[in-house]
C-alpha cells in the first residue's frame, strides 16, 4: 500500500468516524442545544481564512472580547504572544489573556472577565497540564456556561484534546517515556482524564494523521464503544454549530483544498 493510498484509507475512516459524531451529537442536543459554538483544530498551522471564520463565528471583531488560556503551554507567555498576534491579524483588538494558577484561578475579577468573553481561545500545549490548572475552581464549569449562553469555544492541539470529557493525555501506560509513536493496538495502554466535557459522547484527537495516531485512536474506539472517537489532522477543524457540524481547512491529503478531512 502506498502512503498515499494509506493517507486516503485514514481519510475515509476519520470522516466515518465523523459521521457518526454527527448522529451523536445531534440526539444529545436535541435535548438541550448549547447557543454557543465549538471549533476545535487539529493543531498545526492556522490559515488567515480559517482564524477569520473562528473570529466571524464569534462575532468578536465586531462586539465584545475574546480571552487567551494558555496554560496548556509550558511557556505561557509565548502562547499569548502568538495567539494575540493571530487575533490582531482577524481585526481583533479586544483581547484578554489570563494565565490562571492556583491563586488566580479564584479571582473573581478574572472569573468574571472569562464568563462574559464572545471568544475562548485555549492554546496548544499538554492537556493535562491545562485541565491541572484549573482543577478546584469554577472555570470549567464557567467555561461550559459560557459555552451554553453563546460563547464560542476554540482550542488547537491540546486545546481541541480537552473538549471531550473523556480525555486523552497522551500517554501510555506500558510505555512510560513517551515517543510519540504509537505502533500497535494495545488493551489497558492509552491513558484517559477528565476534560471539559463540551462535546459529549466523544473522544477528541488530534494531529491525527501527520503524527500517525490511528492505532491510537482505534485502541480508544474499542476500550469505549459507547464514546464517537474523532481524529482531526493539523490546519483542519470542526466547527459545532447547535444541530450542525462541518469541517475547514487544509488537509494533508487535500492539496490545500477547504473543506478536506485529514
Amino acid at each position: 500500500m502506498t502512503k498515499n493510498t494509506q493517507l486516503l484509507v485514514l481519510a475515509f475512516l476519520t470522516l466515518s468516524l465523523f459521521a457518526a459524531c454527527v448522529e451523536s451529537s445531534q440526539q444529545t442536543e436535541a435535548i438541550s442545544v448549547p447557543k454557543g459554538k465549538l471549533f476545535i483544530i487539529g493543531g498545526g498551522s492556522k490559515s488567515p481564512e480559517m482564524v477569520l471564520q473562528m473570529v466571524s463565528l464569534s462575532g468578536v471583531d465586531s462586539n465584545g472580547y475574546a480571552v487567551i488560556l494558555p496554560m496548556a503551554s509550558e511557556a505561557p507567555d509565548t502562547a499569548i504572544f502568538y495567539a494575540t498576534k493571530m487575533l490582531l491579524q482577524a481585526n481583533v483588538h479586544n483581547i484578554y489573556p489570563i494565565i490562571f494558577d492556583s491563586v488566580t484561578s479564584h479571582n473573581d475579577t478574572l472569573l468574571t472577565r472569562l464568563k462574559g468573553a464572545h471568544l475562548i481561545y485555549i492554546s496548544g500545549g499538554d492537556q493535562v497540564r491545562f485541565m491541572k490548572a484549573i482543577a478546584n475552581s469554577r472555570i470549567k464549569e464557567i467555561i461550559q456556561q459560557a459555552y451554553q449562553d453563546g460563547a464560542t469555544i476554540a482550542g488547537t492541539s491540546a486545546g481541541a484534546a480537552v473538549m471531550s470529557q473523556k480525555m486523552l493525555t497522551g500517554e501510555q501506560l506500558k510505555y512510560p517515556i513517551y515517543t510519540g509513536d504509537y505502533k500497535t493496538i494495545e488493551a489497558n495502554n492509552i491513558e484517559m482524564a477528565n476534560g471539559l466535557g463540551l462535546l459529549p459522547g466523544a473522544i477528541v484527537d488530534q494531529h491525527f494523521i501527520r503524527r500517525q495516531r490511528l492505532n491510537r485512536l482505534i485502541a480508544v474506539c474499542l476500550e469505549n464503544p459507547q464514546e464517537t472517537c474523532i481524529g482531526i489532522d493539523e490546519s483542519t477543524a470542526i466547527i459545532v454549530n447547535g444541530n450542525h457540524e462541518w469541517v475547514i481547512g487544509r488537509s494533508r491529503i487535500g492539496n490545500g483544498c477547504i473543506f478536506t478531512w485529514g
